[in-house]
């Protein structure tokens, strides 16, 4: 994972929920097999958070009986392998401008600080979250297109 350029504005917020998608076979789709393509030449932009937040997912899929933990290694090695520049602004605003986002769209925190960090960069959001989806739409943020390209 590399750290987050301060004069970046390209790319797109990459949702853990897309990033997990790419570890469960149960969860694959064509959406997130594309924006996975797009990480050849896109950048993705998370906040601080994704990296707990992408473990604590593979640790309840551990645990829960629905991947092992070799799975987990091998989908550790993917994550590590793809470039996301984390964002060093997400604790300074977790309690002011996230926590207002969450509660004005009702939304977990932790899903409002993907949305505030589309909406503070001014690039579109990857999500299959249903709820940040829409209110991406309810606050202008753009859902992430990935461009198909022949290969």
């Amino acid at each position: 994972m590399a750290d987050r350029d301060s004069d970046v504005s390209e790319g797109f917020v990459l949702d853990s929920s897309v990033a997990l998608a790419w570890a469960f076979e149960d969860e694959a789709n064509a959406y997130a097999d594309a924006v996975l393509r797009q990480l050849r030449t896109a950048r993705a932009h998370v906040p601080s958070i994704w990296p707990v937040e992408v473990a604590n997912g593979l640790l309840v899929a551990e645990r829960r009986g629905r991947a092992t933990r070799a799975q987990t290694v091998t989908s550790v090695e993917l994550f590590e392998s793809v470039s996301v520049f984390l964002d060093d602004q997400t604790p300074a605003l977790a309690l002011g401008a996230i926590l207002e986002l969450a509660r004005a769209q009702n939304l977990a925190v932790y899903d409002a600080a993907y949305l505030e960090l589309a909406l503070r960069m001014g690039i579109p959001l990857a999500t299959l979250d249903g709820r940040l989806r829409a209110a991406a739409a309810a606050v202008g943020v753009a859902l992430y297109a990935p461009a198909e390209r022949a290969e």
